[in-house]
């Protein structure tokens, strides 16, 4: 039987293997597939000057290594339907950060987990249809989680996706 796979790529049976060093062409490949994950192999092999080949067997490399975690695409939240986008502080009980963060992995809309230092403990990321929705979400869902101390919720009026740039 195959070992259960996480959703970031990993496994919860085996230690991720340690990653070889990056050179500078891999450093391009990255920022490449960072700006464009959909770029061709032959593109990307142009764009750093490699065949296509080496380009392919580099991307295999950073996949398995655990570089490259997957690949996405960027949405635009509102025009998707998810007009109401929002940063929630949460304090949580000590210890309780793989637990709180097992439940807050299934809530909808939820974009961008942290566990961070400060006056706060976790920051989280969330795109909702509307304010209402965005208050189920914080007052049902979240609160009552019973190792979350308190929260604070603060609207996103704006955003700029940085790595929507390239």
């Amino acid at each position: 039987m195959a070992p259960e796979r996480m959703a970031d790529g990993g496994s919860r049976d085996r230690p991720e293997p340690q990653p070889r060093p990056l050179d500078s062409i891999d450093r391009d490949i990255l920022q490449i597939l960072h700006s464009d994950g959909r770029a061709s192999i032959r593109s990307v092999s142009e764009r750093v000057h490699v065949s296509r080949a080496n380009a392919y067997a580099r991307i295999n490399r950073l996949i398995d290594d655990g570089v490259i975690r997957g690949f996405g695409a960027r949405i635009n939240h509102e025009r998707a339907g998810q007009g109401a986008s929002a940063y929630i502080t949460l304090k949580i009980v000590q210890n309780s950060w793989r637990t709180v963060h097992e439940q807050l992995r299934t809530l909808p809309g939820a974009s961008h987990i942290a566990l961070v230092s400060g006056d706060f403990d976790v920051l989280l990321l969330v795109h909702t249809p509307d304010n209402r929705a965005l208050r189920e979400l914080v007052l049902t869902r979240i609160q009552s989680i019973p190792e979350v101390l308190s929260t604070r919720t603060l609207l996103v009026f704006e955003e700029d996706d940085l790595e929507a740039d390239g």
